[in-house]
């Protein structure tokens, strides 16, 4: 369960405060994969920042029963001169769980040979993404943060991408944050829209879709 209670947060920018969360009250459903949609700026990548823990919100608070991801990503932090095998292990030490048993399942789950073993500065950016998604979905959490995440790799790469995340929310939630509406079709089942500092839940995933789309078209 994930609770926003009055969240608000805003940036100053050139001189002038742009508010992108206004008194956010809402509870998000548990067991859900939440495609989180909104226009660029929107304040889409700030809210998964504020409910990982990462950034603090202006005012209110984000109240949780269970364990939360870091926000997975193309922007994932890793750390350039260390291999994917050594970015693995510390993720393993930070979080408390078996790192062998992750580093197997990254090694397998990405698909990414001998580079695995290479520095992530040599990575392409689609490798960035298959060993971020690969190390989120190696760690059990009960919400999954999962921000820009595209298809990446051959058809049946992509199949047993979602095959693992669908599996994962069997006893997992997700709020996920793409531009991709097939992505979003392939891994969400409901919808969030985010649009002038205002959040809104659709249980029809379509419907958020719609919604977002349009207001793509109409520019605001």
């Amino acid at each position: 369960m994930i609770r926003f209670e009055n969240l608000h947060k805003s940036f100053w920018i050139r001189g002038r405060r742009k508010t992108v969360i206004n008194g956010l009250n809402l509870t998000l459903p548990t067991g859900k994969s939440l495609a989180l949609l909104g226009l660029n700026g929107a304040g889409k990548s700030t809210l998964l920042q504020i409910i990982a823990g990462i950034l603090p919100a202006d005012e209110g608070r984000v109240i949780t029963d269970g364990t939360i991801s870091w926000p997975v990503g193309f922007g994932s932090s890793f750390h350039p001169q260390m291999s994917g095998a050594q970015n693995v292990r510390f993720v393993a030490r930070v979080y408390g769980v078996d790192t062998e048993a992750l580093v197997a399942f990254v090694l397998d789950f990405s698909e990414l040979g001998d580079q695995f073993f290479m520095p992530v500065r040599t990575y392409s950016q689609g490798m960035r993404a298959r060993l971020g998604f690969g190390l989120s979905m190696g760690i059990r959490f009960d919400t999954y943060l999962v921000d820009e995440v595209t298809a990446v790799g051959d058809a049946s790469f992509n199949q047993k991408s979602r095959a693992v995340f669908h599996d994962r929310m069997k006893t997992s939630s997700a709020i996920m944050v793409s531009h991709q509406m097939g992505a979003v079709r392939n891994f969400c089942d409901s919808g969030l829209v985010l649009n002038k500092g205002e959040l809104t839940y659709f249980e029809d995933l379509e419907e958020a879709i719609s919604r977002h789309q349009f207001l793509v078209q109409s520019g605001h």
